[in-house]
């Protein structure tokens, strides 16, 4: 059977259409694994975003692109530890509902956090948890008498709950307080509460309690790693626009479909490396031993020997906003984001 000239084209450039979007996909995936995402998230409209989060991004988001340089991108200096993840986690428990007296009602509720979503290699080096309340402050009703707050780590428990024997528990946390405020922080840092879930009891004559939540602070080693090894080049002065060196790129979230589940920022100047490496070589363009000695043998055998590649030689990070596969609220800084500096390699 013969096909018209006009239906064969209209059938390569499907087939194309078909390849294209298989490799788009597939370089998608593996970007998206290295962000520690399974898949591409969908998160629900309603997550709010935790203000300690839009101030950390905030802050980051303003600094000058000479600090952002010297600044550890390894560890967190609002909260003094390392790290270059932080994430709040949800409570997923439930109130424990039973017969308390009369003259004091003690809500009580198991605590439980998801931690399965820390990747693998990632060290933990901070966990805040957070207990809020539905007004700015409680009062006790009568002088001398105290709001009693009591922390357990509970030896087993799922996801629906603990059994009805709870004789294993662990005391974490026991304070008092004449007044509550809206919110109160524990450092549980030190403890090993973190296993996945535990139970609060807060006694007292308390109307609502809203929600709690797990501030997490983790330390990507490999990543750390290989930032500090690519941090070492130094600076290239402008070069003739023939020549190797950066060249501007935007790259805007919605353009590739992230931009339900990327907070912020809406996108970024990513940059890209292009321009001529030619022959002699010199130090403007950045180049290694390996690269002059290859750009004088192509001088002499140009069918041979290839030019050297105009290639990023220094990146910088940025920090991102964003839900996880879990609908948590994610910060994290990523390094090589920004091409900064281009040299021939």
């Amino acid at each position: 059977m013969w096909l018209l000239p006009s239906f064969r084209a209209a059938l390569a450039w499907a087939l194309l259409g078909v390849l294209l979007g298989m490799e788009l996909s597939l370089q998608e995936s593996l970007l998206l694994k290295s962000l520690g995402l399974s898949a591409k998230p969908s998160p629900k409209t309603s997550i709010p975003v935790p203000s300690v989060l839009w101030r950390i991004f905030q802050k980051r988001k303003t600094l000058p692109s000479t600090n952002k340089d010297l600044a550890d991108a390894c560890r967190v200096e609002e909260f003094n530890v390392p790290g270059n993840i932080i994430r709040v986690l949800a409570d997923q428990g439930q109130f424990i509902h039973n017969g308390q007296p009369q003259r004091l009602l003690c809500l009580q509720k198991r605590l439980y956090f998801n931690l399965s979503v820390l990747e693998e290699g990632e060290r933990l080096t901070m966990a805040q948890l957070e207990i809020k309340f539905s007004h700015n402050s409680y009062h006790t009703s009568s002088q001398g008498q105290f709001f009693e707050l009591r922390l357990y780590q509970a030896s087993q428990m799922s996801l629906r709950g603990m059994s009805s024997h709870e004789r294993g528990r662990k005391l974490l946390v026991e304070q008092s307080f004449a007044q509550l405020h809206k919110s109160l922080l524990f450092n549980l840092s030190g403890t090993s509460a973190l296993a996945r879930g535990g139970r609060q009891d807060l006694c007292a004559s308390i109307d609502a309690f809203l929600d709690t939540s797990l501030l997490v602070v983790t330390l990507s080693q490999q990543q750390c790693k290989a930032s500090r090894r690519k941090r070492s080049a130094h600076y290239v002065p402008m070069t003739p626009s023939n020549l190797c060196k950066p060249r501007r790129l935007y790259i805007s979230f919605s353009d590739v479909g992230w931009e339900n589940w990327i907070i912020a920022p809406q996108g970024y100047m990513a940059n890209y490396c292009l321009g001529e490496c030619p022959f002699p070589l010199t130090a403007e363009l950045n180049s290694t031993n390996h690269a002059i000695l290859q750009t004088m043998v192509h001088s002499l055998d140009p069918e041979g020997t290839p030019q050297p590649c105009c290639v990023p030689v220094r990146l910088s990070p940025i920090s991102i906003l964003y839900y996880d596969n879990n609908d948590n609220v994610v910060l994290r800084h990523y390094e090589d984001m920004v091409v900064d500096e281009c040299g021939c390699r």
